[in-house]
């Protein structure tokens, strides 16, 4: 695959690097850009511009090469082509499709370049819009600063065997030796230890929390049947596949000489060449600058939870005869001059969960710059996480007056006012976001969740529609077909349609009940009594308390002649879900 953007930005970050930010010795450091990082949870977003649109894509360390969703593509209506033959874009679950596209005009860290080439690609919700992959990333040293909302690229000259860990100055700090990359394989990877055992780690910001595979798990000592191993659900990426995960205890991990005791990870049913991703849920809480000319990672803990879990971090002491507690390297910069370094410092707390500090600084970015809107979404995004949700709802209300149609702030409140069984004024909001929202949205998806869950399936089944139509190969694909079998079963339409939106809604999530609840009740529907059975028994294996799955079994059993076992089912099912009965009334379901 021809690399023709790398070649491009490179020139042009080069062309910017004309003077030393640090020095020692002989040793320069020339910054080629410094890109502001804002955390939405944990994904490091940074802003960038194509053909003239503002886009936010997520800082993937873990990605080869930077990549645009299909449906932001088809959105932008930018111009597709087909990869090589021979070319195959992975994931943590597997496989997909993908295309190259030029974009004419790309503005990165206020650096306006042209014609830089994207992979596109089926991408989860969870990731937005895009991945800014290595072929930026990696195009010198970096430094992922994420709890002080920066990622810097930089250019070392005459830096051999000087060490890069310049904002350290006295404070202790870990040095890593990684893998050579090379063209096919541009990933950041070095040794760490789990439970003693030492295993290949790949450094990933684009992986919100840290995992590790199955395999590597037990080679560790930790099997996914042991007691206390409980299920995370699943997972995806890139493609329409996904894979299982659970949450484990791990007895220690080591990077360097830092070691984190008694914490839990995520371990995934499957890994691609990899025995772990460290993800975002580490670099929230470290200062990481990989020095691709060195071969080296520098790393200081910045403080705060590690891993998201309220853990500690020891190290040994220098003489290697004891140990100690890892102490923040309190390398904070100096306070931020303006409204939007307030707001990424207090996003970066808030990933980290520490609530105080990220008001703090919002308070700050909204009383410098009280007419941006997004100020305002983000401290409420922080009170409603901190469980204020008055002070929620009134930087809400303060947000949406500036700017009508900002989406992300109307479902931000729709939310909230559903959480507070407000359902008619969360109608409205759903529907001024519809309004304007691009047909291509990935927000589609949690719109028909959001619909639904306002009792309104018509509504739900039109922008799943919308979505399933624009996103054919998204790990969220098989929920969106589940969502639009449910609103046609439940509505008793076009159940044709229904049946083989749920049957793929099985075979892309197997071990998820609710396709297998809604297929029931498309049977139901369909008066396939034994076909209903089927589904619904296999649905409460997975899931013994699904209501409408003990519904579907218990009227079915009453329709094959089992009237007393079909009675204690839908017995059941009324106990568990107070308004199955109106449901039942309102959709004509009743036997």
């Amino acid at each position: 695959m021809r690399v023709v953007g790398f070649k491009i930005v490179l020139g042009a970050l080069l062309a910017l690097a004309a003077s030393p930010c640090w020095a020692q010795a002989n040793c320069q450091l020339n910054v080629l850009a410094e890109l502001p990082v804002t955390m939405s949870g944990l994904r490091p977003l940074v802003p960038v511009k194509i053909n003239g649109h503002d886009l936010m894509l997520t800082a993937d360390s873990g990605a080869f090469f930077s990549t645009l969703s299909v449906s932001k593509a088809n959105e932008l209506q930018l111009h597709k082509t087909s990869t090589p033959p021979n070319f195959q874009l992975t994931g943590v679950a597997g496989f997909a499709d993908s295309w190259v596209t030029r974009v004419d005009e790309f503005q990165l860290a206020n650096i306006p370049l042209k014609r830089v080439e994207f992979l596109v690609a089926g991408l989860s919700g969870d990731i937005g819009a895009g991945l800014l992959g290595q072929n930026v990333l990696g195009l010198g040293d970096v430094e992922y600063d994420l709890p002080h909302g920066a990622i810097r690229l930089w250019r070392p000259k005459e830096c051999a065997n000087v060490s890069l860990a310049y904002w350290a100055k006295d404070k202790p700090y870990a040095i890593l030796r990684t893998e050579t990359p090379n063209e096919r394989n541009r990933h950041t990877r070095a040794q760490v230890q789990v439970n003693g055992h030492t295993l290949t780690a790949t450094f990933d910001t684009g992986a919100g929390t840290t995992v590790i595979s199955r395999r590597a798990a037990a080679a560790a000592g930790v099997n996914i049947d042991d007691p206390g191993v409980t299920s995370a659900g699943v997972s995806g990426g890139v493609g329409a596949a996904t894979t299982k995960i659970w949450r484990a205890s791990f007895a220690s991990f080591k990077v360097g000489d830092e070691e984190v005791r008694n914490l839990k990870l995520f371990i995934t049913d499957r890994l691609i060449d990899n025995d772990m991703l460290l993800g975002a849920d580490f670099f929230i809480s470290h200062r990481v600058l990989v020095s691709n000319s060195q071969h080296r990672i520098y790393l200081t803990y910045e403080g705060g939870p590690v891993f998201n879990s309220a853990v500690e971090a020891h190290e040994r002491d220098r003489d290697g005869k004891g140990e100690h507690k890892v102490e923040a390297s309190l390398s904070a910069e100096a306070d931020p001059t303006d409204a939007d370094g307030f707001s990424r410092r207090g996003m970066a707390a808030f990933s980290r969960n520490e609530i105080d500090k990220a008001l703090a600084d919002l308070n700050k970015a909204v009383d410098m710059a009280p007419q941006e809107p997004r100020y305002l979404l983000e401290r409420a995004r922080i009170q409603a996480g901190a469980k204020k949700v008055f002070l929620a709802m009134a930087d809400l209300d303060a947000a949406i007056r500036l700017k009508p149609d900002e989406v992300d702030a109307l479902i931000a409140r729709a939310r909230l006012k559903i959480g507070g069984n407000d359902a008619v004024s969360a109608l409205t909001d759903l529907d001024a976001a519809s309004r304007v929202l691009p047909k291509q949205a990935d927000a589609r998806l949690t719109l028909a969740d959001m619909y639904d869950r306002v009792d309104k399936p018509d509504l739900a089944l039109m922008q799943a529609d919308l979505w399933v139509e624009n996103h054919p190969d998204n790990p969220m694909l098989g929920h969106a077909l589940n969502t639009r079998c449910w609103a046609r079963a439940i509505l008793g339409v076009e159940l044709d349609k229904a049946l083989h939106d749920c049957d793929r809604a099985v075979n892309l999530q197997p071990r998820v009940a609710a396709p297998l609840v809604n297929r029931g009740l498309v049977h139901l529907r369909r008066q396939e009594w034994q076909a209903a059975l089927k589904d619904d028994e296999a649905a409460l294996a997975i899931n013994p308390r699904a209501a409408w799955a003990l519904y579907g079994r218990g009227t079915a059993r009453a329709r094959l002649g089992e009237a007393e076992a079909g009675e204690a089912d839908v017995k059941a099912a009324h106990a568990l879900w107070s308004r199955l009965d109106e449901q039942i009334k309102r959709y004509n379901l009743a036997p």
